[in-house]
């Protein structure tokens, strides 16, 4: 037996990238919006309610979306309709994968959004006269805070707990009371009136820094649960948009549980692996990460 060239077999296969979905080609750097498209093709129920749509009202995404999708089922597929739907001319240039999963939603039929919609209920209290108000609006993301901390690390249980816990208003951020008839100081605070199928958290990584008048990039660990409780639902992590680099120069990539056959996945542009170990799983706790920059939780 030849072993010299029975290695070289072994190492030609461990070389093969085998993978039961397959990816994106990036037009420049278009690492953002691929790694949001993959998420939505994988993301249960989603896929399937813009197949129906997309035939009913052109004038949506659906139909860019489903021709993408039913490609990506045969092999790595391209974005360009895509891409030229979304009003993108400079391929070259980079941006934030949120913003263009918010903007995919708001240009999808209602019937194909809905899963991801959810609604919150703001009230805000006159701490002078104890007035009430409210009011209601729709949100595709909830924006967590996160910090740079010496000794801890952020954990995105407390920081949501940190979301509706509410805070007061006052110096120059006093709140118009029309029971008063002036700027009061006030409590204001929100709670989750429609929960979504699929709840999405913004982890804050990029925030203006005064000293350099510019935006830097919040490097620190974040714990990330793979259960949440809202209330009386029940929420597993099944996708992560993760970001590297700064903001200028960076590279996002995603982790992607799959509905179909439960393995995870790592999308990275064109190239599709199977994750083994996967990064996190029932039973776990959940996994800690300084990439985590967009999760999505499936309601049980």
């Amino acid at each position: 037996m030849n072993h010299k060239l029975v290695g070289m077999f072994i190492d030609k296969l461990e070389s093969f990238t085998i993978s039961d979905y397959y990816g994106l080609n990036s037009l420049g750097m278009t690492c953002y919006l691929n790694s949001v498209l993959q998420v939505f093709f994988m993301t249960d129920g989603f896929r399937e309610a813009v197949n129906r749509c997309c035939c009913q009202d052109p004038t949506t995404i659906d139909l860019f979306l489903g021709r993408l999708f039913s490609g990506l089922q045969k092999n790595v597929a391209q974005t360009h309709d895509v891409t030229k739907r979304l009003g993108i001319t400079d391929v070259y240039e980079q941006r934030d994968s949120a913003e263009y999963f918010e903007k995919i939603l708001c240009l999808n039929s209602p019937e194909a959004a809905q899963m991801l919609k959810g609604e919150l209920k703001h009230q805000n209290t006159c701490l002078t006269c104890q007035e009430r108000n409210h009011s209601t609006g729709f949100f595709w993301i909830l924006p967590l805070a996160v910090e740079e901390l010496a000794d801890q690390t952020c954990s995105v249980e407390k920081a949501l707990r940190a979301f509706f816990k509410g805070e007061k208003a006052c110096g120059d951020n006093k709140i118009y009371c029309k029971c008063c008839d002036s700027k009061q100081e006030a409590e204001i605070g929100c709670e989750i009136k429609q929960r979504p199928e699929v709840l999405t958290l913004l982890l804050k990584r990029f925030r203006f820094d005064d000293k350099q008048r510019c935006y830097t990039k919040l490097r620190c660990s974040v714990d990330v649960p793979h259960i949440l409780h809202i209330e009386s639902c029940k929420y597993v992590l099944y996708a992560l948009l993760n970001h590297f680099g700064d903001l200028k120069g960076g590279h996002y990539t995603a982790h992607v549980k799959s509905y179909e056959n439960k393995w995870w996945y790592h999308f990275n542009d064109d190239v599709v692996k199977r994750v083994d170990p996967p990064p996190s799983e029932p039973g776990a706790e959940g996994l800690r990460s300084c990439f985590a920059y967009l999760l999505m939780y499936q309601k049980c």
